[in-house]
């Protein structure tokens, strides 16, 4: 499985809920096995820039693609960009992640 997220800032003065409204149409896309977009609570005193996240999780590389080669992605892409300040994106191998399941510290004897 693949797990895809993405971070979005949106200038002070932007319109946070239009951008989040655009993003939320990707749910409508049927390649991702799951996928959410959402506010940031922006909890962590160290840490507000992120205004909208979006998690998705794929089943392989070929269903990642497709997502991303959907006419919906491209109909959220016209709508946010202009909207953005920053798009930091993430996608990582599920099985090749460190995991609460993984076992003991590799530094330990």
């Amino acid at each position: 499985m693949i797990r895809h997220i993405v971070f979005f800032t949106v200038p002070r003065d932007g319109d946070i809920e239009t951008a989040r409204k655009g993003l939320q149409i990707l749910t409508r896309i049927p390649h991702a096995s799951h996928l959410e977009v959402a506010l940031n609570r922006k909890s962590d005193p160290t840490s507000k820039e992120v205004d909208i996240v979006v998690y998705g999780e794929f089943e392989d590389e070929a269903a990642l693609a497709a997502y991303k080669a959907h006419e919906i992605y491209a109909e959220s892409i016209r709508r946010v960009k202009p909207l953005r300040e920053m798009r930091l994106a993430v996608d990582y191998r599920v099985a090749e992640a460190f995991d609460t399941d993984a076992g003991a510290d590799p530094d330990e004897g």
